[in-house]
């Protein structure tokens, strides 16, 4: 996501028969070996550290690295293990929290995807998108993105991937705890227009289709197919469900017998294997079992490791390439390790160093952001980023929708709000009040729903949902 399809499909190469791998000879029928996958996760993370910068960045202006944190995530390396030399003070997982923190990030002109890779990165390395610094709130920002006209896209609708990588995004990027940070009801606008973009061959395109008949009738994409079931399952949707099935379904008619490879728009490339790869195992579907087994007993797996370089580690974008690339070898990696599109960050082994990081209070006088949504309980969704000043290390829920009323994106989130000021409960917001056992209730960060009251203490990175009913 976020990067142009040619920088994406950059040529990559490398002979799949040396090093270590080509020592190694199957039995018919066989598919890659525990040992096998130990060993390309071992040599794809070498590979990965080694385009690590001499400051220790991953991440800069434009089209990056820093997608390899998704990577080392799910092959059990903690990003903040990942230090040019050695030198603890350069590690990835600082260098990254850093950058993400400066006002010029990620451009003058940034777009959704920008912070949707972040918040993925981020969680991947043990930042805590939603505080990485006083200033910077990664799911804020995506909620600024939300489209009032078109409630359930995050950027312009065109641009599905947008949307998609929202889903991926805030249902993949956790609580610390683990818990689901987004309500429900955001979750379920998110999966119906997923959905409603779904092509009648069980794929997707980054384009969107929804509406469209011609668009829909049109051939499906094998990324983009990953991509969006994978966007399903993270929002909790079965793999038994019968959209994932579809999609499972397009995926295992993409497949070439004699490789394991899928057969992409682009041809066959790790990439593209990589994204289907991982949106099968963000859904708890093996690729090397079942459906994706060939007659050859060939797997999307074995395609992989196959065009790894070992022990050099990196992996070759086309089997005639004759070299790695950084993309192709995040991209597979990543699903050799059995992630999907973010992972949980491991425990460190460096020492003091802890497994997440995180903005403890807000800072008076530093602008920052928070997310909110407004539930009216009759389909009437709003969702915003607030803007405001804090004067103290905490802030309320009252001040809070007295910013939004002013200061949020998309506007009009919350055009008023009962009682206006004070310490009292609640009655009314958007002119609609509680009826009878029917009130107003404020959940926090995935917390169950309870009483809103006008000083409920609201902390830095606190993501903010406001729910009608009973």
């Amino acid at each position: 996501m976020n990067r142009s399809r040619t920088s994406r499909r950059l040529a990559l190469a490398a002979p799949a028969a040396l090093g270590a791998f080509a020592l190694t000879v199957l039995p018919a029928f066989a598919t890659s070996t525990p040992a096998q996958v130990a060993t390309s996760k071992t040599n794809g993370v070498a590979y990965l550290k080694s385009l690590q910068a001499a400051d220790g960045s991953y991440a800069g202006a434009g089209l990056s690295n820093e997608w390899a944190f998704s990577a080392f995530a799910a092959a059990g390396t903690a990003v903040v293990d990942v230090a040019p030399g050695g030198d603890t003070t350069k590690n990835a997982r600082t260098v990254y929290r850093n950058l993400l923190s400066t006002s010029g990030w990620p451009s003058a002109s940034p777009v959704v995807t920008d912070y949707e890779r972040g918040t993925l990165n981020a969680y991947a390395a043990g930042i805590d998108p939603a505080r990485v610094s006083a200033s910077r709130n990664l799911i804020a920002n995506i909620y600024g993105h939300w489209q009032a006209a078109e409630p359930g896209y995050f950027g312009p609708s065109g641009n599905f991937n947008g949307t998609v990588f929202a889903a991926l995004a805030l249902g993949g990027a956790k609580t610390r705890t683990g818990g689901a940070r987004t309500p429900q009801s955001l979750t379920d606008s998110l999966v119906a227009r997923i959905r409603a973009n779904q092509h009648n061959d069980g794929g997707w395109q980054y384009g969107k289709a929804e509406g469209n008949p011609t668009a829909l009738a049109t051939a499906g994409d094998v990324d983009m197919t990953g991509a969006a079931m994978a966007a399903l399952c993270v929002s909790g949707v079965p793999n038994t469900d019968t959209d994932v099935v579809q999609a499972k379904n397009f995926l295992k008619g993409k497949l070439v017998t004699t490789s394991g490879a899928f057969n992409s728009m682009y041809g066959v490339n790790t990439s593209s294997n990589g994204w289907a790869v991982a949106g099968l195992n963000a859904c708890g579907i093996n690729p090397q079992t079942g459906d994706f087994l060939t007659t050859a007993g060939k797997t999307p797996v074995d395609f992989l490791i196959a065009n790894q370089y070992n022990p050099g580690g990196g992996f070759k974008y086309k089997p005639s390439d004759t070299a790695p690339t950084a993309y192709a070898s995040i991209d597979s990696l990543r699903a050799v390790a059995g992630g999907g599109f973010t992972s949980a960050p491991p425990v460190p082994v460096t020492p003091g160093a802890p497994q997440w990081v995180a903005q403890s209070a807000f800072t008076s006088g530093t602008a920052t952001k928070l997310a909110l949504t407004v539930d009216d309980g009759a389909g009437g969704l709003k969702v915003c980023s607030v803007s405001f000043t804090p004067t103290a290390t905490t802030t309320t829920l009252g001040d809070v929708l007295n910013s939004a009323i002013g200061s949020s994106a998309p506007s009009g989130c919350v055009t008023s709000v009962t009682p206006s000021s004070g310490t009292g409960t609640i009655t009314a917001v958007n002119g609609k009040a509680e009826s009878g056992s029917d009130t107003w209730k404020v959940s926090v960060d995935g917390s169950a729903f309870a009483a809103a009251a006008r000083d409920k203490v609201i902390n830095v990175g606190d993501t903010i949902a406001l729910r009608w009913g009973a």
